[in-house]
């Protein structure tokens, strides 16, 4: 028995065989119109007094701030081997050239980080000109994000990529585009022994991975959203503290998680080990890069938690200063 699950072979990033129409895009579509129906909601259910235009216009804007920065992020920081450099525009197209050869790849590598810092510039300057609230319709966006991040990150699993570091647990998975090492490596052949998997004559294995993409799905997408839906969301004391708690849990989570993923571009600082691997966990004292954006993302987060709550009591100060003295008032009166 197999202590190992095959990725599943029928599970393409093709919708349709042949056609230029992806999961991983309709993830996208899917994660857009789930966030925009829980803001949706949630104004319904507030009472406000937003237009539909605001709305829309909003999300517009978000969106493309998203998308902007997501792919400008992964192709300053995780562009390795300089492609994107020699070639600008093809940061904005959808295809890949190798060898003088080009095909359709959809947009693949998009940086959450700098979907965030994207989204948030985009947001910020459309509510900036409109004069509309942020810290208030900023809450009722970060509501829904979550929840369709899960898509996104199961968009990346059906796609095969950002996969896991290799594991011998159970649920660890062979996936098709991982890289196959050599069985002359003791790790590795003690690794494939334990798990019951054949060596080739070529000596070179496929060990099964975490399957990141799926643990980021549920913790960084569903269990978040939980928090932020049936407990923050009840329970708010100021306008912001929504976007606070998103920043800081998804963080701290994606800290962790990038323990079990495979980094994109190797370590950015190393204590734990001397010419650390990135196809195993060495060391917790390894850290990447996606952990020092984290890491910045959580010191924000707490940050901007202090200054949304300092802005609401500073509110409240001059709304009170402002409210006329009724005792005052009957006393002119009479």
């Amino acid at each position: 028995m197999l202590n190992y699950i095959t990725f599943p072979s029928w599970l393409k990033p093709e919708i349709i065989p042949g056609l230029p129409i992806r999961w991983y895009a309709l993830m996208y579509i899917i994660g857009f119109t789930i966030t925009y129906l829980l803001f949706k909601y949630q104004e319904k259910k507030l009472k406000l007094d937003y237009t539909e235009d605001d709305i829309l216009n909003l999300f517009v804007w978000g969106i493309v701030g998203l998308i902007i920065g997501a792919r400008l992020f992964s192709v300053i920081i995780y562009d390795t081997r300089g492609v994107f450099l020699k070639n600008p525009l093809l940061a904005f197209l959808p295809i890949s050239c190798e060898g003088g050869k080009c095909t359709f790849t959809g947009f693949q590598g998009m940086s959450y980080h700098g979907g965030v810092i994207g989204c948030l510039i985009g947001v910020i300057i459309y509510t900036k000109i409109k004069k509309i609230n942020f810290l208030e319709i900023g809450d009722l966006v970060v509501a829904g994000i979550p929840l369709a991040y899960t898509f996104g990150r199961i968009g990346n699993f059906i796609n095969g990529e950002l996969y896991g570091r290799i594991t011998t647990l159970p649920w660890g998975m062979q996936f098709p585009h991982a890289r196959s090492m050599s069985a002359k490596e003791p790790w590795v052949k003690e690794i494939a022994d334990k798990i019951g998997m054949n060596i080739p004559a070529n000596n070179m294995v496929n060990l099964p991975r975490h399957p990141s993409q799926l643990y980021e799905a549920f913790f960084e997408g569903i269990f978040i959203w939980l928090i932020l839906w049936f407990i923050c969301r009840k329970w708010k004391p100021f306008k912001g503290f929504l976007i606070a708690i998103y920043i800081i849990s998804y963080g701290a989570i994606r800290f962790i998680l990038e323990y079990f993923r495979q980094p994109d571009v190797g370590f950015l600082l190393s204590f734990g080990s001397e010419n650390p691997s990135i196809y195993r966990l060495e060391s917790v004292f390894n850290f990447t890069i996606g952990q020092l954006l984290c890491f910045l993302m959580v010191i924000g987060g707490v940050a901007a938690l202090f200054i949304f709550s300092k802005i609401a009591k500073n509110e409240q100060k001059v709304e009170t200063e402002e409210k006329p003295d009724l005792k005052k008032l009957k006393k002119k009166i009479k």
